[in-house]
């Protein structure tokens, strides 16, 4: 039996993708690119602000605590997915494969409730504009972004403890590329009713909730908007929401693929496929909508890059 099939005790096997060499030679190459242009993109955003002092408001705050999460997110199942693919291994040890959905579910919760910040944070500029800086003062953006770390560490400890106390049977074969928790509940031969009551409450609290709050500060975003007179002054207070909301469209979309794949066809590539599209798509694409949406960004990013270029000459000219 070749060395990719092989499982021990403990251990736990991740399908992954094609069997083919060739073919995953290609895909480790184009995740690779993928991963690499994530952890830069995130990166750029990040330095951008911190860089400038008039992208030091609480929109920015928040955004970069995003790409932050952002950068984690991603971080916590590509490099072992590059690993396995590159050493024609695909296993995970049992201690693994609990580190990485810990990690996986705290920072994709992190990731939903910062969303939800941003919405009120927009909700609170469009709606009470002459308040804005009383409300969204600097004590209260520190302890909305804890809280968001807080709730996200304690809810993904909960799942994870939970699933420690399972015990698993002898097909250990997870149809994915990372340990999906869902996925590894399915193996289990442990009664796994108390793993789903977790998993159903972590969904309403930290999945419905706050999507709820998104949907509820747009509402009033959007009647807030239309009472506006002039057609330029509604333009104006799109284009302030705009990003967030193709992220928002973008995190959930995806994410509500891969429930619909998986429910509809359990196990398939299509699910396979949403699952890349949530993991590894989202994160890539959130530092281009920042950017390319946003004129703040765009011209503080272009005077970074403008520095950085300068520098680099400038050393480049002392070593000549």
């Amino acid at each position: 039996m070749e060395r990719g099939n092989q499982t021990e005790v403990g251990n736990f096997l991740l399908l992954g993708f094609a069997e083919d060499s060739d073919m995953q030679l290609l895909l480790c190459g184009l995740f690779l690119s993928m991963y690499l242009v994530t952890i830069t993109g995130n990166l750029l955003i990040i330095l951008t602000i911190s860089s400038d002092s008039h992208l030091h408001t609480p929109m920015y705050f928040f955004l970069s605590s995003l790409s932050f999460a952002d950068i984690c997110f991603t971080s916590t199942t590509v490099p072992k997915m590059l690993e396995n693919i590159q050493t024609q291994s695909k296993m995970i040890t049992l201690a693994g494969c609990l580190t990485q959905i810990f990690f996986f579910t705290a920072f994709g919760c992190l990731d939903n409730l910062l969303l939800t910040v941003m919405a009120y944070d927009r909700f609170v500029a469009i709606c009470h504009p002459l308040h804005y800086m009383v409300i969204m003062n600097p004590r209260l953006c520190g302890l909305l972004v804890l809280g968001s770390w807080c709730i996200s560490v304690m809810g993904s400890l909960l799942e994870t403890l939970t699933i420690l106390r399972l015990s698993f049977c002898t097909n250990m074969e997870i149809p994915h590329f990372f340990c999906d928790p869902s996925e590894v509940l399915k193996l289990s031969c442990s009664d796994t009713f108390i793993n789903n009551i977790v998993m159903y409450f972590m969904t309403v609290v930290l999945g419905i909730f706050p999507l709820s709050g998104i949907l509820f500060s747009y509402s009033q975003i959007f009647s807030s908007i239309l009472r506006v007179s002039s057609a330029r002054g509604r333009h104006k207070a799109f284009s302030t929401c705009g990003a967030h909301l193709s992220v928002v469209s973008l995190f959930y979309g995806t994410g509500l693929g891969v429930y619909l794949s998986s429910a509809a066809t359990p196990s398939s590539r299509r699910s396979l496929t949403a699952s890349v599209m949530y993991t590894m798509v989202t994160p890539l694409l959130n530092p281009f909508i920042y950017s390319l949406r946003n004129k703040d960004m765009k011209g503080s990013l272009g005077r970074l890059l403008l520095r950085a270029t300068s520098l680099n000459e400038g050393t480049i000219a002392e070593l000549s």
